[in-house]
């Protein structure tokens, strides 16, 4: 059957408990969890950061972002250097078509479509959100028009300057309530449908014989605002979610870190007074529409003999702060909610199937996946380390990594520049905001939501001081690799 065909479905802003077959009821995601059944969960991956940009420039070539030199949103131009170790780019020389649906978010998307290098994508459909119908360049507001819709009756106009002011701007973070008489986008020109709709011409495509495809779909949601379509959060009663992991102390611990500067794109609040319950029940619903848009493409491959030699990855580039702690959006805080995502990982003639791993992997750990499926040498640069004993069921991923690790050098356009790094390991989680002498230590057996932070406390001095030297032994060894020695000098 040849080099396998791969599918990367890469939601935004997805968090990793948003999954019903993992243990949270409150969700409905039919598709996802038959998926499972076929597939690899893991259900502890985490982002090596938790903003778009540096997120996806990470696991897009196997490498830390203070490696990759992308360190958040908003740059100019992805490093020509960096170009030709994308996975895509890499395919894409070695004989694979590859295409792109979505977001990519390499580079600063303000304006529109974003500066692209030589990423490797010969079918390149891009959509960075479902706003901005009057930029150009934008393939879903062109696609409305020919299903003879006006985009500007549907979509709201993109302003770059409400990505500073965070939640303060409801275009931004808000919520949008939808009611059958008054509905956000509905689902047939939603986005995410659009997404679908390009995927399957993309995979209509005809190639020559044993010719490989390798398509990335990146939808907006459930990114915020929180504007899910009515058809989908009509499905949620807010009153019978639980809503967000909080508790009193968290506002006080927020207070702190907001008075040492740190960046973040909302400030602490009472969930209560954000409506966090209707916010988890529209944040569900655009999920909800994922699962039925991500069921559509794996019934696409059924039915045209694919899904047999194809990879399918199901994951998201980092997570939602959904209220927890008093906060939403996303920025400097390593909680669970941020930092955790999604990851499955399915291809029937070879991986292991409905089984579940609680190995601790990193993002950057898809792409070596990736080149070894494909035959391919994984490069010398590649820091992520291979899935592939788990997915063919020769380790239990228990020796897979012994911590993981998660960076925030200033990574989204606020005053503070902030630079802080997250060591985790099976039980401890240490977060250290460098340069203000302030850090976080959590003990994750006895506080899995983490809201009793343990690094003042003295019961507790030897184990910080512990972390702390293996956080930076971590963090030296995170650098940008160099070519292979050939000779003794």
């Amino acid at each position: 059957m040849g080099r396998p065909n791969i599918l990367w479905y890469c939601s935004d802003q997805q968090r990793f408990d948003t999954i019903q077959g993992l243990n949270n009821p409150h969700i409905h995601t039919p598709r996802i969890n038959e998926f499972m059944d076929s597939a690899v969960t893991f259900t502890h991956a985490f982002c090596q950061t938790q903003i778009c940009t540096p997120s996806r420039s990470s696991f897009l070539t196997s490498q830390y972002p203070s490696a990759v030199g992308v360190m958040g949103n908003g740059n100019a131009f992805f490093p020509d250097s960096q170009a030709s170790r994308l996975i895509t780019r890499r395919l894409s020389d070695s004989g694979y078509d590859v295409g792109n649906v979505g977001k990519l978010h390499l580079a600063g998307a303000a304006g529109g479509q974003e500066p692209r290098v030589n990423d490797g994508y010969r079918y390149f459909e891009y959509s960075h959100s479902s706003k901005g119908p009057e930029q150009a360049h934008h393939d879903y507001v062109d696609w409305l028009r020919r299903q003879d819709v006006d985009p500007f009756s549907l979509m709201e106009k993109s302003d770059p300057s409400t990505y500073r002011a965070g939640a303060n701007v409801r275009s931004f973070g808000g919520l949008y309530e939808p009611t059958e008489d008054q509905d956000n986008i509905p689902p047939h020109l939603h986005q995410t449908h659009w997404c679908t709709e390009m995927a399957i011409e993309f995979l209509n495509t005809v190639r020559k014989e044993d010719e490989p495809w390798f398509l990335t779909i990146n939808p907006f949601d459930p990114h915020a605002a929180f504007d899910a379509p009515w058809e989908y959060y009509r499905r949620y009663n807010p009153d019978s979610l639980p809503g967000a992991h909080f508790a009193e102390s968290d506002l006080e611990h927020q207070q702190q870190l907001v008075e040492a500067g740190v960046d973040f794109q909302s400030r602490p609040m009472h969930p209560e007074q954000r409506e966090h319950r209707k916010i988890q029940a529209s944040y569900y619903a655009m999920i909800e529409q994922i699962d039925h848009e991500f069921g559509r493409l794996i019934d696409y491959l059924d039915a045209t003999n694919q899904r047999e030699n194809t990879i399918i990855i199901f994951m998201s580039d980092h997570g939602e702060a959904l209220c927890d702690h008093g906060l939403i959006l996303k920025g400097c805080r390593f909680f669970e909610g941020l930092v955790r995502v999604p990851l499955m990982i399915s291809w029937p003639k070879q991986y292991l199937k409905g089984e579940i791993s609680d190995a601790l992997v990193e993002l950057i750990d898809i792409t070596p996946t990736l080149y070894e499926a494909c035959d391919e040498e994984i490069p010398y640069w590649v820091q992520g380390k291979s899935l592939a004993s788990i997915l063919n069921g020769n380790s239990t991923g228990a020796d897979h990594r012994e911590f993981v690790r998660t960076e925030f050098f200033g990574a989204i356009d606020h005053a503070d520049n902030t630079h802080a790094t997250m060591y985790r390991d099976r039980h401890w989680k240490l977060v250290s905001y460098h340069g203000k002498d302030l850090f976080e230590l959590y003990d994750l057996q006895q506080d899995p939501w983490e809201h009793n932070n343990l690094a003042a406390n003295d019961s507790y001095a030897s184990k910080l001081n512990e972390l702390i030297r293996k956080s930076f032994d971590a963090q030296v060894y995170s650098h940008q690799a160099s070519p292979p020695r050939t000779s003794p000098y």
